[in-house]
């Protein structure tokens, strides 16, 4: 998957189209992620106890992750994920590992 938590990402369909916020929450299972602060539902909780009130509760409910792009760390601009493998020395040997990068400045992403 190419958007993880912690990643600062720009929406592109839906009523909150061109704003941008920080991954919250991944599920790769459904292909969404929940975006901080975006996408907000609400949620009525009923009174649990007599005499009680009841509540609405903001939530960010998660979006397709088509409908999401990376914001590039280094360069700021909304960019495509690419991936390359880097070699990792670790002890005698070396490793080779994925690497995010970005499309626009070519620049590791993590």
């Amino acid at each position: 998957m190419k958007i993880k938590k912690g990643d600062k990402v720009k929406i592109l369909a839906g009523k909150d189209k061109g704003k941008t916020g920080k991954v919250l929450q991944v599920f790769p299972r459904y292909n969404r992620a929940s975006v901080e602060g975006l996408n907000l539902m609400i949620k009525h909780m009923r009174p649990r106890r007599q005499g009680e009130k009841g509540q609405r509760i903001e939530f960010p409910a998660p979006i397709h992750i088509s409908n999401l792009m990376l914001i590039c760390p280094k360069c700021n601009k909304a960019t495509r994920v690419g991936y390359k493998y880097v070699e990792e020395k670790v002890g005698k040997k070396t490793k080779k590992r994925k690497q995010r990068i970005c499309k626009k400045c070519n620049n590791l992403i993590d």
